[in-house]
């Protein structure tokens, strides 16, 4: 919005210069966007009557004037203005006046005929882009006094960008009540009379929807003169608010509009057929608009209408039928309240915006309508007389917005802004704003007035308070408070901390649907119950998954037809076993699972490795590592049917199959469209989210022993089975444990296997001793023999 300095002092005017005013204004969350003098920067120009005005002799587009400017001489001045008659009061540029842009006048001659001076255009002043003619003042101009202070062009148009909760200040009455509150002065409102009303001519109004429109008034004037120009100031104040003047008619309601913050509409009487009606639109109904764009209106706008057609765009946009013209003799002016969101957005269906759509979206006073009608009525006859007929008005109370009732409690203002306001401050503070207020047991009940719509809650109170306040008398404290470590609970591992591991060895995450193709869930895991869904997307996503393998598997064939041979993925989400057949007590179990094909290391210069069951099992043994017992976990062989006989096993903890592990089974791989060798894993998330802490031990300083062994068991024996055995057996000085050959072939008896494994011995308190070293050996040797029947090799 746009106002002049000059304007706003008309209402309220505070000891502050206009930098200190703008920034008041800023703080108080109107933001001053831009300030703009008036007028251009000019000097030497007065006001002047032409006392006579002839033909030149030898120019048909030129005159000669004499110009009276309350020296002792007439100025003899030439002039190519058409509007240029005997009698008007002008605006003179003398000699030696200074226009914008650094012109200088001085005298000349015009084909022979001297001048001393200039008549002046608003545009040459600097206040429009007008050419029509030079600038004519009103009769009461005094001849002979500087056109600046006639014309009070000292001054400055403000522009502030309001924010959409603050449409109360879209019009000079709202910011004035503003810029009041904050200096703590009292506003000079202009007294709005009541028209006297001369003819008994209406028209009839009725709200066919009450819900969008809750009130309108209607008011018939005629016979009024639109060949009489607006006057001057109220052009002026107008073009210094960024609007252009057009007719007295169109002037006032825009006038209206910016005084009080109120839109308003005229229509040409003579056009409006019958009574009024405030409806929706019908189907199929056009119009045509003022800008002569004709457009199909939608069903859901609302429209002003008379008993055949309509007329106007409620709140946006007038109808071209309709629209006042200067041959108008009788006028209907409108003055509504239309509910913002019956106008929200329908301009912009359009393509439209218009100051009225602007106000009317934000909200506008519910209770300013007669106001606004009694002061337009006031202005429009005053310029173009008239016949004034009285106001109809109709109303539905039901829908007009009731005042808001708001209780601000001081503890929780003080809590809120930071420090203590003084109850009398803050109590001075709303009723300067407005608000009926009243105090008791240390909270104020606040009823707001209706053109505070934006006022509903608490914290709408406290904002007001604070800012009117000022936010630079609320002194910077920087707030205390005490803090406490967040409980966390060591011995259980969060799910990223897995991720991690994952990613660290080069996996990517995926996320895949939790539906699935039945006919390839059904071949991998036909024996694992499933959900099928009753309203699915598509057909090949109707069941739930039984296991996060089938869409990563997808993902794979995805990847490797699109030139990706390596892939590795890995998800973490839940499965979905089914219960009984009424579809209840389904089974939703976290789990994280991953595939991998291709070669090992990406883009190496070493000879090119595919992946097998050993990388794989690597990446599961390195997540089964953060649990911090890897010994309570195992890898059995698997039966499952979508693994490769001899290539998967079930991952086993503490005697509970939690996962499986191995390369899937050749069989499916056309079906789910991979090539290859492709290995996957999938453990419960449960299994391995709680570790067993750590517990510090001394380092021993003592050196280590190596000893190694080879036994010779049966094939069906595993490595794990042997681990097992030798952990029970209870060596303390046994520290470190591997495998380092396995053999069978010559020397070796069929169904048998030899097995090389290398014993890390020490102690933490003494160097052991050949004899100690050699106890131990045999102690693990004799448990080997007695649990497993195993035999060292010779």
């Amino acid at each position: 919005m746009i106002f002049s300095e000059a304007w706003l002092r008309e209402y309220v005017n505070p000891a502050l210069d206009t930098d200190a005013l703008a920034e008041q204004i800023s703080m108080a969350g109107l933001e001053v966007d831009g300030l703009e003098p008036v007028a251009g920067e000019f000097s030497g120009v007065v006001v002047g009557q032409v006392v006579e005005c002839a033909q030149h002799p030898d120019a048909d587009k030129l005159r000669v004037t004499k110009i009276d400017v309350g020296s002792e001489e007439l100025l003899d001045i030439v002039c190519g203005a058409p509007n240029c008659r005997t009698g008007i009061k002008v605006a003179v540029a003398c000699v030696g006046a200074v226009l914008p842009g650094n012109f200088k006048i001085k005298k000349a001659k015009l084909r022979g005929q001297p001048s001393f001076g200039m008549l002046c255009s608003f545009s040459e002043l600097g206040m429009g882009d007008s050419h029509d003619g030079i600038m004519e003042l009103a009769e009461s101009a005094p001849v002979g006094q500087d056109i600046r202070e006639y014309l009070h062009l000292d001054d400055t148009a403000i522009e502030v960008d309001l924010t959409p909760n603050r449409a109360d200040c879209l019009g000079i009455r709202g910011v004035a009540r503003e810029v009041g509150v904050l200096n703590s002065l009292s506003v000079s409102y202009p007294e709005i009379v009541p028209a006297k009303v001369t003819c008994d001519v209406s028209k009839q109004v009725h709200l066919d929807a009450p819900e969008a429109c809750p009130r309108y008034l209607a008011r018939v004037i005629n016979n009024v003169d639109l060949s009489v120009p607006s006057p001057l100031w109220l052009v002026e104040k107008l073009r210094r608010s960024g609007i252009r003047s057009i007719d007295p008619v169109v002037d006032v309601t825009n006038y209206v509009l910016l005084e009080l913050g109120h839109p308003m509409h005229a229509f040409n009487a003579d056009s409006v057929s019958g009574d009024i009606h405030v409806r929706m639109a019908q189907p199929d109904e056009a119009l045509t608009l003022l800008d002569e764009s004709e457009i199909k209106v939608n069903s859901n706008t609302l429209v002003i209408a008379d008993e055949n057609k309509a007329l106007a765009l409620a709140g946006i946009f007038g109808g071209l039928h309709s629209g006042v013209t200067a041959d108008t003799k009788n006028i209907v002016l409108e003055a509504a309240f239309f509910a913002p969101d019956a106008i929200l957005g329908k301009a912009r269906q359009y393509g439209l915006h218009t100051d009225a759509s602007h106000r009317y979206e934000r909200g506008v006073d519910p209770q300013l309508q007669r106001d606004a009608m009694e002061r337009a009525t006031q202005l429009l006859t005053d310029i173009v007389g008239g016949e004034v007929g009285p106001i109809i008005e109709a109303v539905s109370e039901s829908h007009v917005p009731q005042a808001a009732q708001v209780t601000l409690r001081e503890a929780r203002l003080a809590k809120v802004i930071g420090i203590s306001i003084p109850t009398e401050t803050v109590t001075e503070i709303l009723s300067r704003l407005g608000f009926a207020v009243e105090y008791k047991d240390n909270e104020w009940s606040v009823s707001v007035p209706a053109y505070r719509f934006d006022i509903s809650i608490e914290e709408d109170l406290i904002e007001e308070v604070a800012r009117v306040y000022g936010y630079n008398n609320i002194p910077n404290v920087a707030p205390r408070a005490s803090l406490s470590m967040l409980p966390s609970d060591e011995a259980t591992l969060h799910l990223n901390q897995l991720k991690s591991v994952l990613l660290q060895q080069g996996y990517d995450e995926a996320i895949t649907y939790s539906f699935v193709d039945p006919k390839k869930q059904s071949a991998l895991f036909g024996d694992t119950p499933s959900l099928t869904l009753p309203h699915p997307i598509s057909a090949d996503m109707s069941v739930m998954r039984v296991s996060l393998v089938t869409g990563l598997l997808q993902a794979v064939g995805y990847n490797q037809k699109r030139q990706q041979p390596r892939v590795r993925l890995f998800e973490t989400g839940l499965k979905f076993i089914a219960g009984d057949e009424s579809g209840n007590d389904v089974q939703q179990i976290p789990m994280i699972a991953g595939v991998c094909s291709g070669n090992v290391l990406k883009d190496s210069y070493e000879a090119a490795r595919s992946v097998d069951f050993f990388t794989i099992k690597g990446d599961v043994e390195r997540l089964i590592k953060q649990t911090g017992q890897p010994e309570a976990f195992s890898f059995v062989p698997s039966t499952q049917g979508h693994l490769h006989p001899g290539q998967g096993a079930d991952i086993v903890k503490d005697g509970e199959v939690v996962g499986f592990i191995g390369a899937l089974h050749p069989q499916f791989a056309k079906i789910m469209g991979v090539s290859g060798k492709v290995y996957m894993f999938e453990i419960m998330q449960s299994a391995l989210v709680s570790r067993v802490l750590p517990k510090a031990q001394p380092i021993s300083k003592f050196p280590t022993n190596k000893r190694d062994i080879a036994i010779v068991v049966n094939e069906n024996v595993s490595y794990a089975q042997i681990m097992s055995c030798i952990s029970s057996l209870g060596i303390h000085q046994l520290v470190d444990l591997t495998l380092f050959d396995i053999y069978t072939g010559d020397g070796i008896a069929c169904g048998e296997k030899s097995l090389a494994i290398s014993m890390t011995l020490s102690d933490p308190e003494k160097t052991l001793e050949e004899v100690e070293i050699q106890s131990c050996v045999e102690k693990i040797v004799a448990g080997l023999v007695s649990q497993l029947a195993a035999t060292l090799r010779e």
